[in-house]
């Protein structure tokens, strides 16, 4: 199916989009999540997990990835845990495979290498070789999560890049994706009247 939406977001920048959100009120910025590689990117719209304590006996930790649609981005919400790694070689290589956009983590993820071999965009707070087996385990799918102080649900727009990663709720995307493309428009024009010798502050008068 083709998605408008996702497709005005991959053209974008997070930082207009960041400013977007801004202008309108909406905290969307997914604070201290961090591509592993800051040649990522991604654009899709959100498969979310909800991960919790392990329970007696532990429940799984990666069973929900046959049901992600290719293109989605798989955003886990595992509490900022650095201790417990939700997200390793295995699962980066399936969401590879299945042409799924790239995971999100409030929390840590582990075989760093192989998302960076593979161009597999991975987002998280932090790495860590630890696992989560029988540490953490999945509590609920497609629910709404926490990802770095932003509230993600499922279907919103998660755009990524080298600064970091945001979501755009999905009531809101029109407005926001007009007002980041307005403000990325102005962004040009400036960068257009310097390259044409005038200085910032005749190139920013000169759109007033």
């Amino acid at each position: 199916m083709n998605d408008t939406n996702v497709e005005r977001a991959s053209r974008l920048d997070t930082t207009s989009l960041s400013d977007a959100l801004h202008r309108l009120g909406i905290a969307g910025q997914c604070l201290n999540i961090k591509p592993l590689d800051h040649r990522f990117r991604l654009t899709g719209r959100a498969f979310t997990i909800l991960y919790g304590p392990a329970g007696v006996p532990p429940g799984t930790v990666g069973d929900y990835i046959d049901d992600v649609e290719p293109g989605s981005v798989i955003v886990l919400d595992n509490g900022g845990r650095e201790n417990a790694t939700v997200w390793g070689d295995i699962l980066t290589w399936v969401a590879h495979r299945r042409g799924i956009a790239g995971t999100v983590i409030d929390g840590a993820c582990r075989d760093t290498h192989l998302c960076r071999e593979l161009g597999y965009a991975v987002y998280s707070r932090s790495y860590s070789m630890r696992t989560g087996k029988d540490r953490v385990q999945v509590e609920a799918s497609n629910v709404v999560v926490n990802i770095g102080d932003a509230r993600v649900a499922p279907g919103d727009l998660l755009p990524g890049d080298a600064d970091g990663v945001l979501v755009i709720p999905r009531a809101h995307e029109e407005a926001v994706l007009a007002a980041a493309e307005d403000i990325d428009a102005v962004e040009q024009q400036i960068r257009a009247s310097i390259n044409a010798g005038k200085t910032l502050a005749d190139a920013q008068a000169a759109l007033d």
